[in-house]
């Protein structure tokens, strides 16, 4: 990686491309720290302790939530409003014959999900505001609608800081400035880790432990994103007046955990709704009941977060990938797997292989999100929101960007070459 970067720098786009990745990442940061006008920020602060949605909120948003500054919301409505347009894409036939009419089509629907991304962004703001209203100064309507539209405009500014990196840096801006939120708060994490060993709250070798559970873990993200099952296809070699085709053998790449870290998040909102909004009615006998039984870290918890994970893992699994549309594909082109006949049989095969494969995958995520509650359990150390889920997006977007890097670069030896 570092050998990549060191090669990368010296090529003068692409340093380019860099310098520009990180000027970015440095107004992120800036705004990150410009406060949302009227707000306690003491009461932020409690509601911090006593949800989970708000901690995950945090992590995502690189502590901007905490301070509660004008990217308090993140990129999150963005990452809402491009799920539910791939979902729709599949539902409403309009969209689907978009998303197959080339660049211009995918043009469309990005359009459409800047649109959708700006209405998302004010009903949550405004439900935000609303819900967070003993931590509004001057409780009115005209104070409710300056942090709605303050919190809907820091949005839209990091969707277009996105989408600049992405056209103009290296790697997916989206991404990127998730990565960078998360990154952003292990500094703090290093010094609260400090200072619990300094208070005696842990002690060194507990530290150790944690240590080492996050380099496997670690380990254990990149084998399965990295993980494959290569099915193997052979073409038919077609004669076309003077001119043989086909005739070449290939493999269909089927990855483990081709959900990506989409389940875990779903999972993470759905589930910790509930207890968060609980906690605004802590005197109710439904919300006692949530915050004894349903607590972040207890046997049900736990129990409904790695089912919901299971489930949308295959969910969003079948939507993205088609094994019909891969079969009818390989056949219009000669192609088939050997010992099976094409059409039905190798749609089937294909769904066998995936539903396995997928399973792996499904359990590994419930694993890795999981994490926290052991962690906190064999080393004693809590308040660490730096998990599972934070390590999955890291190290995900980490491989993404390096792979993009590598693409350039090998492109680019191409260029000489051919020159």
């Amino acid at each position: 990686m570092v050998g990549t970067l060191q090669n990368a720098w010296k090529l003068p786009d692409l340093r380019s491309k860099i310098v520009f990745t990180l000027m970015m990442f440095l107004v992120f940061r800036i705004g990150a720290h410009i406060p949302v006008p009227g707000i306690n920020r003491e009461v932020i602060d409690q509601l911090l302790n006593s949800g989970a949605l708000f901690g995950f909120f945090d992590v995502i948003s690189g502590g901007s939530f905490r301070k509660f500054s004008v990217f308090a919301m993140s990129i999150t409505p963005y990452i809402n409003a491009s799920i539910i347009m791939q979902l729709l894409t599949v539902v409403i036939p309009s969209l689907e014959q978009l998303a197959k009419e080339g660049e211009e089509g995918r043009r469309k629907i990005t359009e459409y999900t800047r649109y959708f991304t700006i209405i998302l962004a004010f009903i949550q703001a405004i439900g935000l505001s609303y819900g967070l209203k003993g931590a509004v100064a001057n409780p009115t309507v005209g104070s409710y609608l300056l942090v709605a539209v303050t919190l809907t405009a820091g949005t839209v500014f990091l969707m277009w800081i996105g989408e600049r990196i992405t056209e103009k840096g290296i790697g997916n801006g989206i991404s990127l400035i998730i990565f960078a939120g998360i990154v952003s708060r292990l500094p703090s994490g290093i010094g609260q880790l400090y200072e619990y060993v300094r208070v005696g709250t842990t002690n060194v070798l507990n530290v150790l432990l944690f240590v080492l559970i996050a380099a496997a873990t670690i380990a254990g993200i990149i084998y399965i994103n990295e993980g494959q099952r290569r099915i193997p296809v052979n073409y038919a070699k077609r004669v076309v007046g003077r001119r043989v085709y086909g005739g070449h053998s290939t493999h269909i790449p089927l990855r483990v955990n081709q959900a990506g870290v989409i389940p875990v998040i779903f999972a993470s909102s759905i589930l910790a709704l509930p207890t968060t909004i609980a906690a605004f009615f802590p005197g109710s006998p439904v919300g006692q009941w949530f915050q004894q039984y349903f607590n972040f870290g207890s046997f049900l918890h736990s129990a409904f977060y790695a089912l919901l994970i299971l489930f949308f893992t295959y969910f969003y699994t079948a939507i993205t990938f088609n094994p019909v549309d891969v079969a009818d594909n390989m056949k219009k082109h000669g192609g088939f797997i050997p010992g099976l006949r094409p059409g039905k049989p190798t749609a089937d095969y294909i769904t066998r292989v995936m539903s396995r494969i997928t399973l792996v995958g499904a359990l590994f995520l419930a694993v890795i999100s999981l994490l926290p509650t052991f962690v906190i359990m064999l080393t004693g150390i809590t308040n660490i929101y730096f998990g599972g889920t934070a390590l999955l997006i890291c190290v995900g977007v980490a491989l993404d960007t390096m792979k993009q890097l590598e693409s350039n670069m090998l492109m680019r030896h191409y260029q000489g070459f051919m020159k």
